[in-house]
């Protein structure tokens, strides 16, 4: 098979997974298909506008760009926001999006009022915006990456791959790996609006809607009915990679020329077209034997796609094993987002020092503070093998502290406008899979000479403060240095210090410490970094900050096969939140000086405030069910969703959903250059309520944060200037927000994968779920044990009958079980918002998928 093409672009941001689609019309399309011309070939597509028409459209403000998202679960239905923050704008079928994929930055049109549609009053039209993957803002999240996965070591027979916590998660709320029921992000309130249509057990009934307007044609209706709808003209930038899994078949038709050069390609992602590709990159005995390959994934690349055809034309990559299987699996998922995991060049390994062992020279020792007597430690997941960051903390005689955070000094070793510094530039950051890490640094710097590991002198980018018991700064100070770790904590092992205060612990329950320090010394600032840090925590809340903790799923696995044996919610603890205080500190400083330094060239992170349409569809969801939720700002919300709701067990489950709801409107956290943005107000970052933000603190794995510390070097006068103009920072910036983005997905993807598996090889699997939605004919659930969302279909369970109804404004489903005995009456059971059901996840056979089945209810 040609590999000569197989590399895809990582600069390129992919898209996720499901079927395909051939450009089939739905109804939108049927009214913008062009007048075939006689004497050639029909077309299907529109012909795209010059760029000339394309600027004058968009600066006379004809035309509109935005990014494209198109339904994963309706491939024919896809979205752009609108400019203004309202309704999205619809682009109806796969004619209207005029070959465009999901993800890339397209120009649109819109059609002419009497096109545009209808939507009832009561939100009935649930698909009236597009689905977000999973768009919580990394940024609010409190989360924590899975960041580092061995395969573990000969004494431990299974790895637990741990989640790192990661201060970009801190900043956030949290990303959820989830099998994010994406295409129900849009309206919440949504759900519970559906055409209110009943079924009884007779069949079905519906029942009268006199709300709506009566009126079918939306030029006599007001434009709050409305929700505008445009076609595709022109594709700015094509961000999806053109990279697509999927399955080769044999044309259908077999007396046809083609039949003896093609066959079809599907890809296992509906948004994708169907392509044809030439035989002669298939497998030789792919002609003779093709029920042989009807299980074996291939990797295509999307070459073409002409005005006068259903399909487009692809290149097959290379195959890539069974499907359902681990690794071919996860290296579809890495083409498919254009994450490069090739090895690195010969021209970026001679960048790398070449004498070993290094050493630190005695001048560059002489520009440093030498820090390396002081007990300063790294906190980290058990199986982490890039430790970005240090901490110490050192009691004062005036009773007050000196708390440092240790950077590793990244760019020491990757110097501007060299090849290495390419290379980190385009991967722009580390990919944390359930299984393996992809980094953005080769193995020596990342795992040796940068990483702070213990009894090894280390060069570092350090702040420190000064600052009393309860968290006060009273002096800051930010320098170049020298350290050496006395010893690698594990989160667990932080964790017992914290929790056992009075305990003496023996050098067999710790790694090994340095002699210079004593177990006590190390176990008595862990405990004083604690204490600062939970007035530091409570003080960022009273002041209006907003965390949304979702769900996160780790696994063990198992050693030889490398398959999940087991997986379990992953805890975020006490030490969790140490180190996230102090890295949010450290970024938050790092923040200030490089903007007052470098006004027109500080890299820095905004999160902007949450979607105003979705927040407010979120508000009426909230009233239609009765909650008092304050959305009046971010510190608002983190209190409402705090106060608990009840004090039974359950309460824990409900503020899941809620969380889960609280992330669908919020935005992504942006990385940006402060000379590109005029308005000083839009560098807040909403979660944090803070004016001004920055990533310092994880250089090792995220090429933002070596902007960062060359900023800050130049800043103290320790480097010259950064070579890089404004603009050049912002396409940056706009670049490791698309791969952030590609990295956050895959890692989920990773998840879904792992998932998957574990229920297939260990399943079925039973636990505690609640509702978080319910629409007319199914509802969806939160699984409790997993942290998982799945939709439960009506049709799928033994049911007489069932019956959606609104009671007040509240969605209702009751379901009419089928009796298990012939003499026993049908038992009814309802289904709302926060209804705890018992639900049974079971394989479906087909690779990866996997369904929850509602359990009957016992008639008590």
């Amino acid at each position: 098979m040609n590999n000569s093409d197989s590399r895809i672009n990582p600069r390129q941001l992919g898209t996720p997974r499901g079927g395909s689609y051939a450009a089939v019309p739905t109804s939108g399309d049927r009214k913008n298909r062009n007048k075939p011309t006689r004497g050639r070939k029909k077309s299907i597509f529109e012909a795209y506008m010059s760029k000339e028409d394309v600027s004058a459209g968009l600066k006379r403000g004809e035309l509109i760009q935005g990014p494209l998202r198109i339904n994963p679960k309706k491939y024919h239905e896809a979205f752009i926001p609108s400019p203004d923050g309202t309704r999205d704008i619809f682009i109806d079928g796969v004619v209207a999006r005029n070959r465009a994929l999901n993800g890339d930055i397209v120009v649109v049109k819109l059609l002419p009022k009497e096109q545009w549609k209808v939507i009832k009053p009561d939100g009935s039209d649930k698909e009236t915006e597009a689905t977000h993957e999973s768009d919580v803002p990394e940024d609010m999240l409190g989360t924590c990456v899975p960041r580092e996965t061995a395969r573990g070591d000969a004494k431990s027979p299974d790895v637990i791959i741990e989640a790192q916590f990661d201060d970009n998660d801190a900043e956030h709320g949290q990303d959820h790996l989830q099998d994010t029921l994406a295409d129900d992000i849009k309206k919440l309130s949504l759900d519970t609006c559906e055409k209110v249509k009943a079924v009884g057990i007779g069949g079905v009934h519906r029942t009268k809607q006199d709300d709506g307007p009566k009126v079918n044609d939306p030029r006599l209706l007001p434009d709050k009915f409305l929700q505008r709808t445009a076609k595709v003209v022109y594709i700015l930038e094509k961000k999806h990679s053109r990279a697509a899994t999927g399955f080769i078949k044999l044309l259908a038709d077999k007396n046809s020329e083609l039949f003896r050069r093609c066959a079809m390609f599907s890809p296992v992602d509906h948004r994708v077209p169907r392509a044809y590709v030439s035989l002669a990159d298939c497998p030789p005995d792919f002609v003779t034997r093709p029920e042989d390959f009807s299980n074996m994934l291939f990797i295509c690349r999307i070459v073409d796609w002409k005005e006068d055809s259903n399909f487009a034309t692809g290149q097959l990559a290379k195959s890539l094993g069974q499907a359902g299987e681990i690794e071919p699996e996860t290296e579809g998922i890495l083409m498919e987002y254009g994450v490069d995991f090739s090895d690195f060049s010969p021209e970026a390994l001679e960048c790398l020092p070449q004498s070993l062992p290094w050493v630190i020279s005695p001048g560059e020792m002489a520009k440093r503070r030498d820090l390396r007597k002081e007990c300063i430690f790294t906190i980290d997941p058990s199986t982490a093998k890039d430790l970005d960051d240090a901490l110490s903390c050192k009691q004062l005689p005036d009773g007050n502290f000196e708390v440092g955070v240790h950077i590793a000094d990244v760019s020491y070793f990757v110097l501007e406008e060299t090849a290495l510094d390419k290379v980190a530039s385009e991967r722009a950051t580390s990919v944390y899979l359930v299984q393996k890490v992809i980094p953005m640094l080769p193995k020596l710097l990342c795992e040796e000479l940068c990483s702070l590991n213990p009894m090894r002198d280390r060069l570092t980018f350090s702040v420190m403060w000064k600052m009393t018991p309860e968290g006060k700064i009273l002096d800051e100070w930010f320098g170049r240095t020298v350290i050496c770790s006395c010893v690698k904590l594990s989160y667990d092992h932080a964790q017992s210090m914290i929790e056992s205060p009075g305990k003496v612990f023996s050098p067999e329950e710790l790694p090994p410490v340095s002699p210079q320090h004593s177990i006590a010394e190390i176990q008595q600032a862990v405990l004083n970094l604690h204490r600062i840090a939970q007035h530091l925590r409570k003080q960022r809340f009273i002041d209006g900050a907003l965390r949304l903790d979702q769900l996160k799923l780790s696994f063990t696995l198992d050693q030889g096969s490398g398959m999940p044996q087991g997986c379990y919610i992953y805890q975020y603890r006490d030490s969790n939140k140490l180190v996230e205080e102090f890295m949010l500190l450290a970024n938050m400083a790092v923040a200030h000086q490089i903007y007052r330094s470098f006004p027109e060239q500080a890299l820095l992170r905004r999160h902007p405030p949450p979607q105003t349409k979705l927040l407010k569809d979120l508000m009426e969801f909230c009233n239609q069910v009765g909650l008092d939720i304050d959305f009046s700002s971010a510190g608002t919300l983190h209190k409402s969703l705090n106060e608990t709701f009840g004090a039974d067990k359950y309460s824990e489950a409900r503020k899941e959903v809620l969380t889960n709801m609280f992330s669908r409107p919020m935005q992504m956290a942006l990385y940006f250059c402060t000379g590109v943005l005029e308005n000083e107000t839009l560098f807040r970052h909403y979660a944090l309520n803070v004016p001004f933000y920055t990533h310092f603190t994880s250089p090792i794995r995220r090429y933002a944060d070596i902007i960062v510390h060359r900023l800050l070097s130049a800043s103290l006068g320790a480097s010259s200037p950064i070579k890089m103009e404004k603009d050049a920072i912002q396409r940056q910036a706009d670049h490791c927000n698309d791969r952030k983005m590609a990295s956050k997905r895959v890692q989920e993807l990773s998840a879904d994968l792992f998932f998957a598996i574990f229920v297939r090889e260990c399943g079925p699997l039973e636990s505690e779920a609640m509702v978080m939605g319910v629409l007319n004919e199914a509802f969806d659930v939160l699984v409790l044990k997993f942290g998982v969302q799945k939709r439960i279909y009506c049709n799928a369970l033994p049911l007489l009958g069932f019956h959606f109804q609104k009671v007040g404004r509240k969605p209702e489903l009751t379901l009419m079980w089928e009796p298990e005995k012939p003499e026993q009456e049908s038992l009814p059971q309802v289904i709302t918002i926060f209804t705890l059901v018992e639900v049974v996840l079971t394989s479906d056979g087909v690779p990866l998928k996997y369904s929850a089945l509602l359990k009957r209810p016992t008639s008590e």
